[in-house]
């Protein structure tokens, strides 16, 4: 039986969605093939692992009872987890897991943005979900924006400015953005999910506000065109290289311009399928032309980016029935279980799914070759002194 490490918490605006996604994905998770291991980073970025973790009661309560801190080990090919130097003295090097798997459920920066995902791409253990670069382009909304327009995949009109830009010349940003962009526009930090920091702005006053507030969760703000009178359609895309499906299509409703993070977590029972959920409507009231180019434009945002795993693509629609690609979320919360129930998978299937992906695009990676002898080294002198070549 294989161990596989659920990451999740960090240090995020986004921690406790983590924390439910991940206690999903370890309730869910196919015990006659893999055994949990929770390892969870706290908001302070200590990490943690021990039984207690395996409960959501544990967090609900702030009591974990055998919780040890522990480092994960940079060795290649490694896969141990050491207790932390204040368990065992700094010597100790005591050996408390060593997993087989790692499934990263962490949400927003620091975990989802790349950064835990180069961690295992040293290490060379096999990770679920999107690699290095699929993370680091799906969670900065700019550079994912330039790739899909790049690539011909239709977004919104936007723009974008440094932190240090704004604070330097306030009222010669907000003119710009009345220049290129108009009214209304929404503005978003360009790292960060869940609606946090997001903001309609549809004058000045409004923006300088937008402005102000997503430059306190980012050193790069993005502004987008608002579309009139939009529907919000969110597709499912899971898979690897060109070996690819899409899960049913899902329209949330009653929303009023923004989805805020209460709309996307609070209001759901975490216990029950969202595709019951009355806030949704799984599978969307599409026309089928519709359904069929947001499916097309779903897997060409996975796959344009070197997508894998399961990602969820959000779309809109504006009034005139033109469909924009809004963003993908290479790490969906609840890992988007809700839209694949009517493609035939439950949540346990889904997560054998996404860790058999990994195991194959592991195996793929590692068929490279990454040893060259050139013999440099001889080929090559110094200066005894100088240090030149």
């Amino acid at each position: 039986m294989k161990k596989v490490g659920v990451l999740f918490g960090g240090r995020s605006v986004e921690h406790e969605v983590s924390v439910i996604t991940a206690m999903q994905i370890i309730e869910n998770m196919d015990r006659s093939k893999y055994e949990p291991v929770a390892i969870y980073v706290t908001k302070e970025g200590k990490w943690l692992t021990g039984k207690s973790l395996l409960n959501f009661e544990s967090f609900k309560n702030n009591d974990f009872k055998d919780a040890k801190r522990i480092m994960i080990s940079p060795n290649h090919n490694d896969g141990n987890l050491y207790a932390h130097p204040e368990e065992t003295g700094l010597f100790g090097k005591k050996i408390v897991e060593t997993i087989d798997i790692f499934f990263p459920a962490f949400h927003g920066t620091n975990g989802e943005d790349g950064s835990a995902q180069g961690l295992l791409e040293f290490v060379n253990k096999p990770y679920v979900g999107a690699g290095l670069l699929a993370s680091s382009v799906g969670m900065d909304k700019i550079v994912m924006k330039d790739v899909y327009k790049a690539n011909g995949i239709p977004v919104v009109d936007y723009m974008w400015f440094y932190r240090t830009q704004w604070e330097a010349d306030k009222a010669g940003s907000i003119a710009e953005v009345e220049s290129r962009l108009g009214y209304p526009v929404f503005v978003k930090p360009s790292n960060l999910g869940s609606s946090i920091g997001i903001s309609k702005a549809k004058n000045k006053e409004m923006l300088q506000v937008a402005l102000e507030i997503a430059a306190s969760y980012d050193r790069k703000i993005i502004v987008e065109k608002a579309v009139e009178e939009p529907r919000e359609i969110n597709c499912a895309v899971m898979g690897y290289n060109h070996e690819v499906e899409v899960s049913e299509c899902e329209e949330p409703l009653g929303w009023n311009e923004i989805l805020s993070f209460d709309d996307k977590y609070v209001r759901k029972d975490s216990k029950t399928s969202d595709s019951a959920n009355k806030n949704r409507a799984i599978p969307a009231n599409i026309e089928e032309n519709t359904r069929l180019e947001i499916e097309k434009l779903a897997k060409e945002a996975f796959t344009v980016i070197d997508g894998r795993g399961n990602a969820r693509i959000d779309f809109l629609i504006d009034k005139s029935g033109k469909v924009f690609v809004n963003e993908i979320n290479t790490l969906p919360g609840s890992i988007a279980f809700y839209l694949w129930e009517g493609k035939g998978y439950d949540f346990k299937a889904l997560v054998n799914k996404m860790i058999e992906i990994s195991l194959i695009t592991h195996k793929e990676k590692n068929s490279n070759m990454y040893v060259y002898e050139s013999n440099l080294f001889k080929r090559t002198q110094f200066g005894a002194k100088t240090g030149k070549m």
